[in-house]
């Protein structure tokens, strides 16, 4: 690009929308609400995470964030497994009450945690099965529970319990909203016992589909008739994710893209045929996720100086701040800062970024990593930094306070994923003026506009992704266009309360189709 060409580029991004640009002068947003305050009904948010209590990735953000967006419309409260991270979180619990056993699962309590801004959160208390050293899924050497199938069973039946009104609280709700393989037995257990509540099931990570045996068929109470293809049957095995696939009324994923995607031999795991047969009905749809209201540069208390395109000095010290925590060196500050947080897994491409990180070194730029997953992929990293000390850092681990920080201090984010059902850490970069350079997949691709509000690539592959990355320090070195795609990327409408529209609508067609069928 020359600057000529640059320059009128950057012309071109500035003229296209005034009104979205971020400042102390910008009109708040126009939001469309469907019914608005009116007809409110019980909504139950079934899932495994949710970030203020217990977090592995994007699942507990969305958990936590979409609930918050929609409770001024609807009822909305949470269903959540009373792991030891949540029972000792020093929120007050309240014992309201209990659930009976059910072939071998066992009985339980729930308990209430009402947070801070009123959100509600039922927590499915068991001891023997969830107050564990570890995560949600596993031991502290990642190993899966062997008692999975148990655990998340047993957060499954304790939805159609709610449902059903035996769970010994007066709420009862009128949909259940059940997300990912560990909740997938809710919508399974509504149909099975015959009751009438609806269900939407949401699809995060079609790759992890919570497998198990067909043994154990009879300590889950599951009946025969489930065990076929058509059901949660699964080359020999028992799928979780299947079964909410099967049972539920509509099921939804992250993103449009991903939702088309799924439904093909490359994205789909075996069940691409399954999800095209719903998607041919009607039953499919692909909404994507947002970002809660702290993600907001000009306030967001987690950082060092808040910032906005009127006063970027807060994009300088936050550039220092993480050159100075990853061991960088100072002296790289006159070429550009990319970051990578997120999961260390294969899904995510790190070993390409590990490739081309001499490319990137060589033309003067730095790069920190933040997160933590496989150990072969945490091992790549660590090699990258000693391989490069002061031009790349790494921290295995996550801390939220940290990640703010680098996505506020960044130039450009890496997300060059194989797929990436939404992602949420290219709206986190675009919100504070960090240009995401991510492959053209999922939920990257409707979140990212090409030249515009970040660089996209189209194949997993080295000679793709450089060319995307040499288009990155291009820019860089273009300072007009560079600041016209910053102001633009944080303009990006990213927040949950400008994308609940699809959920509202969602939730009064599955409920009306039920009613009608009453």
């Amino acid at each position: 690009m020359t600057m000529s060409n640059a320059a009128v580029q950057a012309q071109r991004i500035e003229r296209q929308d005034q009104t979205m640009r971020v400042g102390a002068s910008r009109p708040a947003p126009q939001i469309r609400t469907v019914q608005e305050n009116e007809n409110k009904k019980k909504i139950l948010f079934v899932t495994s995470e949710l970030s203020e209590l217990i977090k592995t990735g994007g699942l507990g953000d969305v958990s936590a964030a979409l609930p918050r967006a929609l409770r001024p419309h609807h009822d909305v409260r949470v269903l959540l497994p009373g792991y030891r991270q949540v029972m000792q979180s020093g929120h007050p619990i309240r014992l309201v009450g209990s659930l009976a056993g059910h072939a071998a699962l066992p009985g339980g309590r729930i308990g209430r945690i009402d947070l801070d801004d009123g959100l509600i959160v039922y927590v499915l208390i068991s001891p023997e099965l969830y107050e564990r050293d570890g995560g949600p899924y596993g031991d502290n050497r990642n190993q899966d529970w062997p008692d999975n199938h148990i655990r998340f069973a047993r957060l499954g039946l304790a939805a159609a319990d709610f449902a059903a009104g035996e769970a010994g609280i007066s709420w009862r709700p009128d949909l259940i909203h059940a997300h990912d393989w560990p909740a997938g037995l809710a919508p399974a257990y509504l149909r099975w016992r015959g009751q009438r509540t609806p269900s939407v099931f949401t699809i995060h990570n079609l790759a992890y589909q919570g497998l198990w045996r067909p043994e154990c068929r009879a300590e889950l109470a599951i009946p025969a008739e489930a065990c076929r293809m058509e059901r949660m049957e699964f080359h020999g095995q028992l799928s979780f994710l299947k079964a909410g696939i099967a049972y539920a009324d509509r099921i939804t994923t992250v993103s449009a893209t991903y939702a088309r995607e799924i439904t093909t031999p490359d994205f789909g795991c075996g069940l691409e045929g399954f999800l095209r047969e719903k998607a041919e009905h009607g039953l499919l749809c692909g909404i994507p996720n947002g970002i809660d209201e702290s993600w907001e540069p000009e306030t967001d208390a987690h950082l060092l100086r808040n910032f906005g395109v009127n006063d970027w000095e807060g994009k300088a010290v936050h550039a220092e701040h993480v050159r100075r925590q990853f061991a960088l060196e100072p002296s790289g500050s006159s070429g550009p800062l990319f970051v990578v947080v997120s999961r260390l897994v294969q899904q995510k491409g790190l070993d390409l970024t590990h490739a081309l990180a001499e490319t990137l070194v060589a033309h003067g730029g730095q790069l920190a990593v933040l997160g933590r997953g496989e150990p072969a992929v945490e091992d790549s990293m660590r090699q990258l930094a000693e391989r490069f000390p002061g031009r790349v850092g790494v921290n295995i681990g996550f801390e939220e306070t940290v990640a703010r920080r680098m996505f506020a201090g960044a130039d450009f984010l890496l997300m060059p994923s194989r797929y990436e059902p939404c992602g949420l850490s290219q709206l986190y970069a675009q919100r504070f003026g960090s240009l995401p350079v991510a492959r053209k997949t999922g939920g990257l691709a409707d979140t990212i506009e090409d030249g515009v509000t970040g660089f996209l690539f189209e194949e997993p592959s080295l000679d793709s992704y450089r060319e995307a990355l040499l288009r990155a320090f291009r820019v860089f070195a273009t300072p007009s266009l560079f600041h016209a795609m910053r102001c633009r990327a944080m303009a990006v409408p990213c927040f949950w309360r400008q994308t609940i529209d699809p959920y509202l609508r969602l939730y009064r067609q599955v409920l009306e189709s039920r009613h009608g069928e009453a």
